[in-house]
């Protein structure tokens, strides 16, 4: 059995049981939402787990508002809370009849705005959580768990595989049940064969401005269904859609997005690239390591708005953030002797950052120029959590 490692995201939600009477944790399945889930619950006295993918469960709810009546002095967990989203509206009576914090911990596997019944009924009443696949912090910080990270995902069953082929096979099984199971159950009448060429012509434009238009040629649909598409890729947690910085600035700007495939094992795996080895040699070596990269930044500063930049001559900075008044460059070289380009040095001028860092696989951070910082992910995370 393997040791249960502990989420950063485990405090968050302990906090709020106090605070609110709904938690929801949302995040791809298989993220280890119910492990969490489970592991927070062993504390309390009284637990009423459902597995709402069960039939014994799902029958246990044939009477909801009995259910929840006879239960009423428990902490209530609803798993896949998307196979029986007509509970909603009985949550918010429920919530307002027993009026107290911590009655509900409910577990997704899609973004709230996607899931059929409107959150607006329990406004007030519900605070929203993402759970990621493992995040480098919530690991050892060293390159050789960084690079194993890296290659296979951060979904938990990925990374703790005894070998990368392993690890392989379960992501591309994953994928396929992605296509074949999860999309349906959400009530989404898509073909499983479309959006997979869609998915992986995704990982082949992995780190690139989105054209819409030139992914539908390719794959006979018009460039709004595959904007469509994409944003029901990006509320399952599988597409990272990054928008254009452009405050304030008198260029001619990008304003289409960037999109990255979220893991960069779920990522390895639509491009079959199954080892480190592989992964090198393959011409997305570079934007893989962009796309790890910003994950990770993104994942861990949830309160930090996050961009990219680029003009049409070229001038380019990987993630932009900013938070109040602050602003923060960041550029993704996969070289242990990074030497950025001359439009990054223009851009930090178009944007007034007060700060760069560019991040690469390096031991020790070290600076070249006064506000400028060559760093390692795990020391720029640790650097920024401090501001």
């Amino acid at each position: 059995m393997h040791t249960y490692i502990n989420r950063f995201l485990e405090d968050e939600v302990k906090k709020n049981l106090l605070q609110i009477p709904i938690i929801a944790i949302l995040g791809p399945r298989q993220c280890g939402k119910s492990t969490l889930a489970k592991h927070i619950i062993a504390d309390f006295a009284k637990i009423i787990y459902l597995d709402l993918e069960r039939p014994s469960d799902i029958n246990k709810l044939s009477n909801p508002e009995l259910f929840f009546k006879e239960n009423q002095d428990s902490l209530i967990v609803l798993d896949e809370i998307h196979r029986m989203q007509e509970l909603f509206p009985l949550l918010r009576s429920e919530v307002d009849r027993r009026s107290a914090n911590g009655q509900f911990i409910i577990l997704g596997s899609a973004s709230y705005e996607l899931l059929r019944q409107s959150s607006e009924s329990l406004a007030g009443r519900i605070r929203l959580l993402e759970l990621t696949p493992f995040h480098i912090s919530e690991l050892n910080a060293d390159f050789s768990s960084l690079k194993k990270l890296w290659i296979r995902g951060g979904f938990p069953r990925s990374y703790l595989m005894p070998d990368d082929q392993s690890s392989f096979n379960w992501r591309s099984d994953f994928i396929q049940l992605f296509l074949e199971r999860d999309i349906p159950q959400l009530g989404l009448n898509i073909p499983a064969g479309l959006l997979s060429r869609l998915w992986r012509m995704c990982a082949h434009s992995h780190g690139q401005v989105l054209n819409s238009s030139r992914l539908g040629e390719s794959l006979g649909i018009s460039h709004t269904t595959v904007r469509s598409y994409l944003e029901i890729l990006s509320k399952t947690f599988m597409l990272r859609i990054l928008p254009p910085y452009s405050t304030n600035i008198k260029k001619r700007v990008v304003k289409s997005p960037k999109i990255f495939i979220r893991d960069s094992g779920v990522l390895h795996a639509l491009l079959d690239i199954h080892d480190f080895n592989s992964l090198m040699g393959h011409p997305q070596f570079g934007a893989s390591w962009e796309g790890f990269v910003i994950e990770n930044i993104i994942n861990y500063l949830p309160r930090w708005n996050a961009y990219f930049y680029r003009t049409s001559n070229g001038t380019e900075i990987d993630l932009i953030l900013s938070k109040g008044s602050k602003k923060i460059a960041v550029e993704c070289k996969v070289s242990a002797s990074p030497q950025p380009a001359k439009g990054f040095w223009n851009a930090l001028q178009d944007i007034g950052a007060h700060e760069a860092w560019i991040i690469a696989p390096v031991e020790e951070r070290y600076k070249i120029k006064n506000n400028i910082t060559v760093s390692s992910l795990p020391e720029f995370l640790t650097y920024i959590t401090q501001l």
